[in-house]
């Protein structure tokens, strides 16, 4: 799940001392039902209503990160165009109020480069030691 995009930055090194005031989740929170963003759909996702989730984006805000609409979620993939929807439908049915997965107690900060065959990803901090 990503709480923060942070976008270009030259030092990690604010941002790591901002993380410093963040403590992990007390416990993993399900991901329950399929959702998606935009008109016409672009993102699905796995979505949460867990009022632990934004009580932990209350956290990040008080550690001075910007968070704009928060909507806890984790994105499965980019829609480019949907061929039926009616079966898109069905299927966004079909997964309603099921347990998908969940999101870990760790929150992480991550660097990401980009290269020819997409992002790659290194951790840099996180809240459990």
């Amino acid at each position: 799940m990503t709480w923060v995009f942070l976008g270009e930055s030259p030092t990690a090194e604010p941002v790591l001392e901002r993380l410093k005031d963040l403590t992990p989740l007390a416990s993993h929170e399900p991901l329950v039902s399929l959702g998606t963003f935009g008109r016409p759909p672009r993102i699905l996702h796995a979505r949460s209503s867990s009022t632990a989730l934004y009580d932990k984006a209350r956290e990040f805000r008080r550690a001075g990160f910007e968070m704009k609409r928060f909507t806890p979620h984790a994105t499965l993939c980019r829609i480019k165009k949907i061929h039926d929807y009616k079966k898109f439908k069905a299927l966004m049915e079909k997964y309603k109020g099921e347990e998908l997965g969940e999101i870990k107690q760790e929150i992480a900060l991550y660097q990401s480069t980009l290269n020819d065959r997409g992002a790659s990803y290194t951790k840099l901090a996180s809240t459990i030691k």
